[in-house]
């Protein structure tokens, strides 16, 4: 468990929930998204979006013709990763993210004068408290597992590596969670709760877990602060495709800790 004072521990927390904030505030950023569409496999002009674009197998490509206000950067095809942010063009004030998802691509139109971002105010979270810093093990796989999981988005499934498990134990009760690989370094994990769709966003809340690769490979200790459980875009805009938890990641007690649901969304 953590050994800093509950002054110390509380300034901490108000001081990463702030940078949070800020970032989810960035005029540019997820709250900015105003428009999703699918690309198809012939070439497509979407009313109101400058260019033309389509995909092919592997490769999304944009046309921008003369007037359209486009920059690529010199560029027409657009090799991108199969999940995470995509590619941004930008056109005027505005920018275009073109990104993978599944066997398809998609673009989203991110605007600064968007309504969300425009008139943020911050998330609501419960206050900050040490109990909810939590011991836990990570047991790893023998080998890392493919799991794949449904999105918010009808019809579309993610798949993420799997290097293996946390464990809880809470009233004398053992409770597993799937993990994945963190952004980085470490681990993330998404689950639901008792507050889920109560008192907090109903499909998902994600936790990043700071782990060594040591503990990665072998298994052993962590702590899991549920204080700063977050939200994914999609409880606050309608135009992401979030990931849901695996079947088996949802904690049959309340977590009274980390981000509530948006006031986007009250």
């Amino acid at each position: 468990m953590t050994t800093a004072s509950p002054t110390r521990f509380a300034a901490d927390w108000r001081e990463w929930h702030a940078e949070r904030e800020r970032a989810l505030a960035a005029p540019l950023g997820w709250l900015s998204i105003t428009r999703l569409e699918w690309l198809g496999p012939e070439p497509e002009q979407f009313d109101g979006i400058p260019g033309t674009w389509w995909f092919d197998g592997d490769t999304a490509y944009l046309r921008a013709d003369d007037g359209d206000g486009i920059d690529p950067a010199g560029r027409r095809e657009f090799r991108l990763h199969p999940t995470g942010p995509g590619e941004l063009v930008t056109a005027g004030e505005k920018q275009i993210e073109v990104a993978r998802r599944g066997d398809g691509y998609l673009i989203r139109v991110h605007d600064p004068a968007g309504p969300v971002v425009a008139a943020f105010r911050g998330v609501p979270a419960f206050e900050p408290d040490e109990a909810w810093v939590l011991p836990a093990r990570f047991e790893p796989y023998e080998t890392p597992r493919s799991v794949t999981v449904g999105a918010v988005a009808e019809g579309l499934a993610h798949v993420y590596e799997s290097p293996g498990e946390l464990v809880i134990e809470r009233a004398g009760v053992e409770h597993r969670l799937i993990a994945f690989n963190g952004k980085g370094s470490g681990l993330s994990v998404l689950f639901t709760d008792g507050t889920s769709g109560v008192t907090t966003y109903a499909a998902n809340r994600t936790l990043a877990v700071a782990v060594d690769d040591d503990v990665i490979a072998r298994g052993g200790a962590v702590e899991l602060d549920f204080n700063r459980a977050t939200n994914l875009p999609c409880a606050f805009i309608d135009f992401a495709t979030c990931p849901l938890p695996p079947a088996g990641n949802r904690l049959p007690f309340d977590v009274t800790a980390g981000e509530q649901t948006p006031l986007e969304r009250g």
